[in-house]
């Protein structure tokens, strides 16, 4: 169906190819994972699939592409359009409409259906991606994750042969990842559709593959081969399989059933190191102590379901079973007192505060939220929210899609004026405070990291980023540099990865060093050593005292990373605690380790080397 002969890709203006020797097919009915670190090339093959490279991003293409018999040198996007469907790293590009269910319909307009066809198609996409309630939304309103669903769900309805796939699932929650990928799994069983698809997050995705093509470096010809044998040798893996290679397992597990089959031995060898045990890697911290005594002194009782009382509960705070840790590398957080979460509005959840109580500002914390209301659009978007975070805290918000993870940052940094409540970090009120003076207290990386990037080189936008940050010369390239090795300062960063991208805006806004980092996805577009080096500089700034809260649906970062984690569910924090204590009895966002070796509450892989060293 997919046919590379001999491919290599010059941009305009780069010495070498961006990719070259690209040599493979990709059968009817199959679907072929594309995987490598960032910024190896991987975008640039899906777009000589669709015909978007050269004729949309210039530069030469060498070699032949064919899909279905026709060759893309030869034939425009345009003229591809009824066999393939292309899903790019940014939804928001894709869009030409402005309701959910035009922009469903576009595509069988163009290619000329019929209107029962289209209505048809049209009602089982939204059924296929849960995509009903939101019909007539405006695509502006959605949240990013939604926003990707009806990207996708936009190629579906024109039924194309062939779907090509940049990142499908990286700004989706657990849940609606599953959906998705079942979706796919159904296209590619049921139909005989054909899928290239590039994903960093192989957590979620390398188990459902046929074929994997791994594209090691830059210009580097790619590898082809099945899941388990890409796997004993790529550069970039999942947890699952970063803990066979530690425990010697051959073959080695790509999932998690498979994983917990062969994991008995290492639990025995674990037993006696696991944290919170006497030998273990680690104990509960004195945050967790300071919460429990903070909730008890704001007079709050959780009542309410076993599932919301244990995820909203501190480890301390059990009379059974082990305390929660964090992963050893995890700097320590200062004791503080902070109110218990308040939980969703429905009897059997309802979280019970002492009337009449009006809390005092703590001049001690970052940021404090408390009683937060917002509306956007006609919609409740945040409900009662109380949140603190104190300095050298990593707290990370987590929910399903439009849970409100993103209009909550929204309201830290000033972008999104509370309805009711308050807001306030280092004792400002932001939406009522000066950018100028803002920036020096609190930083936001968005999900869509252009928005903060307008300069036309690398080395631009990092003199912009010194001069607004009132930084020496140099400090934003050295972060650059640490996020994101060889990228040049001639690079427009139009044409960086979205990995590379999200990496630049980081280091633009860090280099003011703000003492409260807000991130919303940081990790999409991220390859697992790029996240490792983001994790690494984080862990450093939350050790020299600035606090940062990170909006994410990835769970293993979440787990290598946070001292805590709040869940929100329709603007509503349903659980406030320490990370082991709340993702441990969540089946959604328990990390793949934690699944591995459970009832033993290990979160990270790292975790685990420590204690066998």
């Amino acid at each position: 169906m997919i046919r590379f002969e001999d491919v290599s890709v010059t941009y305009d203006g780069a010495a070498e190819p961006t990719v070259a020797g690209v040599d493979f097919e990709v059968p009817e009915g199959e679907l072929v994972l594309l995987v490598g670190p960032s910024g190896v090339g991987k975008s640039t093959i899906l777009g000589a699939v669709s015909g978007l490279v050269p004729h949309f991003t210039g530069g030469t293409l060498r070699g032949r592409v064919t899909v279905a018999g026709r060759d893309t040198r030869t034939h425009k996007p345009r003229e591809l359009a009824d066999v393939v469907g292309t899903v790019g790293q940014d939804p928001l590009s894709h869009f030409v409409t402005d309701t959910v269910e035009d922009e469903l319909a576009y595509g069988m307009e163009s290619l000329g259906l019929a209107p029962e066809v289209m209505r048809r198609r049209v009602e089982e996409t939204l059924d296929l991606l849960g995509l009903a309630a939101l019909r007539d939304r405006p695509i502006a309103t959605l949240s990013g994750g939604q926003q990707q669903r009806v990207a996708i769900g936009s190629v579906l309805t024109p039924h194309p042969k062939v779907l090509v796939l940049d990142e499908p699932t990286s700004a989706l929650d657990p849940a609606a990842a599953e959906e998705v990928l079942a979706v796919l799994q159904r296209l590619v069983h049921d139909l005989g559709t054909t899928v290239l698809m590039a994903e960093h997050r192989l957590e979620r995705v390398v188990q459902y593959a046929d074929q994997v093509v791994l594209l090691p470096v830059p210009g580097a010809a790619p590898v082809l081969g099945t899941p388990a044998d890409i796997m004993a040798e790529s550069p970039v893996y999942p947890p699952v399989v970063a803990l066979g290679r530690l425990a010697d397992w051959t073959p080695l597990p790509l999932t998690v059933r498979d994983a917990r089959r062969r994991a008995a031995p290492l639990r025995a060898r674990l037993a006696a190191h696991e944290p919170g045990t006497a030998n273990g890697a680690g104990t509960a911290r004195p945050a967790d102590t300071a919460r429990m005594a903070g909730s008890a002194s704001d007079g709050s009782a959780a009542t309410g379901t076993d599932a919301a009382s244990d995820a909203a509960t501190p480890a301390s705070a059990h009379s059974a079973g082990t305390p929660a840790t964090a992963a050893p590398a995890s700097p320590p957080v200062p004791p503080r007192a902070v109110p218990a979460p308040r939980a969703a509005s429905r009897p059997w959840l309802r979280l019970r505060r002492r009337q009449g109580a009006v809390p005092a500002e703590d001049t001690s914390l970052v940021a404090e939220v408390r009683g937060l209301g917002v509306w956007r659009d006609g919609v409740r978007a945040l409900r009662r929210v109380d949140l603190t975070v104190a300095p050298g805290e990593t707290v990370a918000l987590m929910g399903r899609n439009g849970a409100g993870k993103s209009t909550l940052l929204g309201s830290l940094v000033g972008l999104v004026q509370p309805s009711a409540g308050q807001v306030r970090v280092s004792g400002a009120v932001p939406h009522r405070t000066s950018p100028r003076e803002l920036v020096r207290r609190v930083g936001l990386v968005p999900q869509e990291p252009r928005d903060l990037l307008y300069a036309d080189t690398v080395a631009a936008e990092c003199a912009a980023a010194d001069q607004d940050a009132q930084a020496a010369p140099g400090a934003c390239r050295a972060l650059v540099s640490a996020l994101l090795p060889g990228v040049c300062d001639a690079t427009h960063p139009r044409d960086l990865s979205e990995g590379q991208r999200l990496a630049l805006a980081l280091a633009v806004v860090l280099t003011a060093r703000p003492p409260l980092l807000l991130l919303d996805e940081p990790t999409r577009g991220l390859d697992y050593g790029a996240k490792a080096r983001l994790v690494a500089e984080l862990r450093a700034l939350a050790a020299a005292g600035h606090a940062i809260v990170l909006a994410t649906h990835d769970v293993e970062l979440a787990a290598e990373l946070a001292h805590r984690v709040v869940l929100l569910a329709e603007g509503e924090v349903i659980a406030d605690g320490p990370t082991a204590e709340v993702v441990v009895s969540s089946p959604s966002y328990a990390p793949q380790v934690t699944k591995i070796l459970a009832p033993q509450r290990w979160l990270t892989v790292a975790q685990v080397r420590e204690a066998l060293a």
